[in-house]
C-alpha cells in the first residue's frame, strides 16, 4: 500500500529545466564571463555547492562558493517568481493523492526558499507537508538520504513511499532505497525516455492521466 509521496521539484512538479540551463550563464555573463557549452550538462547533478565549486575552478573566479551560490540562486529567484510555470494537471494529481490521505513533501536539490517561493506563488505549498533539500541532507540525490529524510517526515516506509523524479541518476538512488518511483518526462531535461521508463514502476508522460497510480494507492 502506498502511504506517502515525495516530489521532486525542477522538472517534475515545473517546466523550469531551461531556466536552470540559464541562471549560471546568466550569473557568469554579470561578471564578465561566457558559459561554455556543456555547463548545464555538466554541473546537473551537482548540488549547489559543488556546482559553484567547479564554476569557481573552471572559470576562474575570485568569488567564493557562498557568493556563486548566492548569485546563482537570485539569478533563477527572477525566474521562479515571474517565468517558471507549473506542469499542467499537477495540482489536480496532488489533490486527488491528498484527498485520498496520502501526505506529500517534497524533496530538491534547490535552496529551501526558492523551492517554498516559487510553490507560494501557484498556491501549491499549502498542500505538502514540508520541503527537504540537499543541503540540509548534505548531500546530493546520488545517495537517498534527502528521500529517507522526506519519508520520515512523512511518518513512512520507504517501500510505501511513491518517489516522483525527472531525472534518470536521481530515480535510481530512490530505487536502491527501496521506494516505489514514478518517472515524469521532462521535455527539456535531455533524460532518455526509454531508460527512465525502463528503470521507473510508474512512468508519466505528462500529468493528463494518473489512473495507475491513483489504483496502485490500494494494493
Amino acid at each position: 500500500m502506498i502511504r506517502g509521496a515525495i516530489f521532486d521539484l525542477d522538472g517534475t512538479l515545473l517546466d523550469s529545466t531551461p531556466y536552470w540551463d540559464r541562471a549560471p550563464e546568466v550569473y557568469l555573463a554579470g561578471l564578465g564571463k561566457r558559459a561554455k557549452s556543456d555547463l548545464a550538462r555538466t554541473i546537473f547533478p551537482m548540488t549547489m555547492p559543488e556546482a559553484a565549486d567547479y564554476m569557481i575552478a573552471e572559470y576562474a573566479l575570485a568569488q567564493s562558493q557562498r557568493e556563486v551560490v548566492d548569485g546563482v540562486n537570485a539569478a533563477m529567484k527572477e525566474f521562479y517568481l515571474h517565468d517558471v510555470p507549473l506542469k499542467p494537471g499537477v495540482t489536480a494529481l496532488l489533490d486527488a493523492l491528498r484527498e485520498r490521505g496520502v501526505p506529500l513533501m517534497v524533496a530538491s536539490v534547490t535552496d529551501k526558499r526558492l523551492v517554498e517561493a516559487v510553490l507560494t506563488r501557484f498556491d501549491v505549498l499549502r498542500r505538502f507537508r514540508g520541503v527537504v533539500t540537499v543541503a540540509e541532507v548534505g548531500v546530493g540525490k546520488q545517495e537517498p538520504d534527502v528521500y529517507l529524510a522526506a519519508a520520515e517526515r512523512l511518518g513512512c516506509a520507504s517501500a510505501e513511499t511513491l518517489v516522483f523524479e525527472d531525472a534518470l541518476h536521481a530515480l535510481r538512488t530512490a530505487k536502491r532505497a527501496g521506494f516505489r518511483t514514478v518517472g515524469v518526462r521532462d521535455a527539456g531535461g535531455g533524460v532518455p525516455q526509454d531508460a527512465l521508463r525502463a528503470e521507473a514502476e510508474f512512468y508519466l508522460p505528462d500529468y493528463s492521466d494518473c489512473t495507475a497510480i491513483l489504483a496502485a494507492l490500494a494494493d
